[in-house]
């Protein structure tokens, strides 16, 4: 008996870990399976259709109107993380009526979201005329694995059983860390 309500609740939570972060009645509004690469393409095709995308924040922009979150796009995986690759599509526009705090949403971090195309808008990009599709933010999410605060375990505080040194000691400079070198603010 012990073990079988064990194993419920080892099924319980580990359903619970593999869910999607959008909301079902957000992803039932998504009306467009077509890739970003065709709807950046032709926009004004899929004006008034919701979409599920995401990506790389690179900028955020608050005015009178609301704001304006500038994204780098990346494909989803079946539960709606941004595949952080070296393949992206370009850049769009996802606008909301309300202010979004640029220390909140910072530059870096990964986003998912449901929203309705609403055409294109032309603006310089470093030093060309580009145009992103816009999209009006229905439901978002914030991945918190993309903000820059993980922890850097470099430099090695502890030795680390290392079993290529053949007893010469533990070097911590030949134990580099994978994270990037961070110092918390």
């Amino acid at each position: 008996m012990r073990n079988l309500i064990l194993v419920i609740i080892l099924t319980v939570l580990s359903a619970a870990g593999c869910t999607m972060i959008i909301s079902e009645q957000s992803r039932k509004l998504v009306d467009t399976e077509d890739s970003f690469k065709v709807i950046k393409s032709s926009p004004d095709v899929y004006i008034g259709k919701h979409v599920m995308l995401g990506g790389r924040i690179a900028n955020v922009i608050n005015s009178a109107e609301g704001a304006r979150l500038e994204i780098v796009q990346f494909n989803l995986t079946s539960l709606g993380y941004p595949e952080d690759t070296f393949l992206s599509y370009g850049r769009f526009l996802a606008t909301n009526s309300s202010y979004m705090d640029p220390m909140v949403y910072r530059r870096g971090m990964l986003i998912t979201l449901v929203g309705e195309i609403k055409g294109k808008k032309t603006m310089r990009l470093e030093d060309i005329d580009y145009t992103y599709p816009v999209v009006t933010i229905r439901e978002w999410y914030v991945w918190r694995d993309s903000e820059l605060d993980r922890n850097c375990n470099y430099p090695i505080t502890r030795p680390v059983y290392d079993p290529y040194s053949y007893g010469f000691g533990v070097d911590p400079f030949l134990q580099r860390s994978y994270n990037p070198a961070y110092i918390p603010r």
